[in-house]
């Protein structure tokens, strides 16, 4: 049974080859070798200047649910993924090893150890496919979430993408987003699950319910009050900005643009609520936004956006391409030894590492990351900033990061370490990684 009886199990949120691997390994008697599973990018996709770690506070939630159940196991019997040894085993799984891990919100580079699982290769094999679909999901919405949040130069962004995926990975999107710097989502479920402030009032549907746009706006203001926002676009902008402020008054919180030439249109829409007197009503956009069109509309009067499709598929970046590769294990004697792959263009550096971010005068300079079992940590600038924390300590789970206060925590702690970046690293443009990642110590 799961731990908790309204969560579901997570336990098949996994490839067989997990289980097949883990079935061998109990066969052949490597199943307690104590290993050292890393998670990392190789290279940064999209021309990406920078990446940022989310989904780990959602990961320890769903490893509290990875346990195996009736319906779990009596699946894996029926279908004959697993033998009876390996059934037995799974019966009884519990995480019972380490992870530590990149700060939910912080910032990662080509190499960085996003995430370390410590424990025997039974405990470690089988969590890799759950903890790759969180992160690299979760990070690539963040990620681009937060380009456009230096895009919009610190007016608010609300996500508003749920129609355009699927309807958990559509929640998972938008904390993502809130932690990247978004300040709202449309989701509700998003809204209670992780306390993300919600938004929303009509869409064109209201409008064209009703005779006239005037009995439209009327009706909404009725509902929400005069501080509700007016969608104009329906019909004639200029017309209905008018009908907006007739029917709300000057008072009138808002409008929202939703197509056409939003720099021209939002120029427009200013002129016009100024010289009716509604100088203190806000103009939304919406419509297709990604950083690029965020970007464009800096100089218009625009005072917050609404981003759908674009950020809840990662801005044509929907994953971070991390993997997780065995990267030490014990040898015949109980001695640490690493291992890698050689592959071409797949690389990987052999054994445990820590990770500092060097600092010079509070910018970023480097992501330093060293290679345990070496005598590079003497090399360890003093404004070198430690980027690794626990999350799981045997089998003993941070609830700190976990839930709505870890998601607020995430978020404050992403404005931090992005404050650090250099200039450059904020910009748009294609470009390679803004820090270069500095190996010491490596096999």
């Amino acid at each position: 049974m799961t731990e908790s009886a309204d969560r579901p199990s997570s336990a098949l949120h996994t490839d067989r080859y997990e289980l097949t691997m883990l079935g061998a390994a109990l066969r052949d008697g490597t199943a307690d070798i104590p290993c050292v599973f890393e998670m990392f990018a190789r290279r940064l996709p999209g021309g990406r200047r920078y990446g940022v770690v989310a989904g780990s506070g959602r990961l320890l939630g769903l490893l509290r649910a990875f346990r195996f159940g009736e319906s779990e196991l009596a699946f894996l019997r029926d279908e004959r993924i697993v033998d009876a040894e390996t059934l037995t085993h799974l019966e009884n799984y519990r995480f019972r090893g380490s992870i530590s891990g990149y700060r939910e919100g912080e910032l990662y580079f080509p190499g960085s150890p996003v995430l370390t699982v410590t424990g025997t290769f039974a405990d470690a094999v089988v969590l890799e496919t759950l903890a790759l679909s969180v992160l690299n999901h979760d990070s690539a919405i963040a990620t681009a979430a937060a380009r456009m949040s230096t895009a919009a130069g610190g007016r608010p962004l609300a996500e508003m993408g749920s129609r355009r995926g699927g309807e958990e990975s559509a929640i998972a999107a938008a904390r993502a987003a809130y932690i990247a710097g978004f300040a709202a989502t449309s989701n509700l479920e998003a809204g209670r699950r992780w306390d993300i402030p919600t938004m929303g009032t009509a869409a064109h549907a209201w409008t064209l319910l009703h005779d006239s746009e005037e009995d439209a706006f009327r009706a909404q203001v009725a509902a929400l009050g005069e501080g509700t926002t007016l969608l104009v676009d329906t019909y004639d902008i200029r017309r209905a900005v008018e009908t907006a402020v007739r029917v709300a008054g000057t008072r009138l919180g808002g409008v929202r643009i939703d197509s056409g030439d939003l720099p021209i249109i939002a120029t427009e829409v200013r002129s016009q609520l100024d010289a009716l007197g509604a100088t203190e009503t806000r103009i939304t956009v919406t419509s297709d936004l990604d950083e690029y069109a965020i970007a464009a509309l800096a100089a218009s009067p625009v005072d917050s956006y609404g981003v759908g499709t674009s950020v809840v598929t990662g801005s044509g970046v929907p994953t971070a391409g991390m993997v997780y590769k065995l990267v030490a294990r014990h040898d015949a004697s109980g001695r640490w030894i690493p291992v890698a792959k050689s592959s071409s263009a797949k690389t990987s550096v052999g054994g445990r590492k820590s990770a500092y971010r060097t600092l010079q005068r509070g910018v970023a300079e480097s992501e330093l990351v060293i290679v345990d079992g070496s005598d590079a940590s003497a090399s360890i600038p003093t404004a070198a900033r430690s980027l690794q924390v626990p999350l799981i300590v045997d089998g003993e789970i941070d609830t700190a990061a976990e839930g709505p206060s870890g998601t607020r925590a995430a978020r404050a702690h992403h404005a931090s370490a992005r404050a650090e970046l250099p200039l450059q690293a904020l910009a748009l443009s294609k470009s390679d990684a803004a820090l270069a990642t500095v190996m010491m110590g490596r096999s």
